[in-house]
């Protein structure tokens, strides 16, 4: 592994959690949205992380029989997707007034908690601020053996 390819790795990771970050902000400024650009309810979006350079574990078990122990180290990550929560279900919430209230009064809302995304947003940030120090520490060796040289 290259001196570069720690700083890429670490610069994989702040581009994936950035993304992350964007998505739930986006997810929290939606939070009581009743209808997206389509007239659909708004649904929680997630981010979906790979590790760059193996598509599969299969293809991870290869390597690891070839005896070549630094084609497994990694290669940073990657954002696949972003996709909707369908999993969760949208909330019910009566307001008889809203013109977005079915026949009985209740209007449809996002499936966001707000508790939820903002602890994700307290990861995602920690993640980021993780990848800062590695990036910052991989600079710092690389200047030290810099100085070296200078005798």
């Amino acid at each position: 592994m290259g001196s570069f390819d720690a700083l890429n790795i670490s610069a994989s990771g702040l581009t994936a959690q950035r993304v992350r970050m964007d998505t739930i902000a986006q997810n929290l400024a939606n939070v009581n949205t009743t209808r997206d650009e389509n007239g659909n309810v708004f649904r929680r979006k997630t981010v979906l992380f790979q590790t760059k350079g193996y598509d599969t574990f299969s293809s991870i078990l290869m390597m690891s029989q070839q005896d070549n122990a630094t084609d497994l180290i990694g290669n940073g990550v990657k954002v696949t997707a972003i996709v909707e929560d369908h999993a969760t279900p949208l909330r019910k919430v009566y307001e008889p007034g809203n013109p977005d209230a079915d026949e009985d009064g209740y209007v449809t809302q996002p499936n966001i908690n707000s508790v939820t995304e903002i602890t994700n947003l307290i990861d995602a940030s920690r993640a980021y601020e993780a990848n800062i120090t590695a990036f910052n520490a991989t600079k710092n060796m690389l200047l030290k053996g810099l100085e070296v040289g200078k005798g």
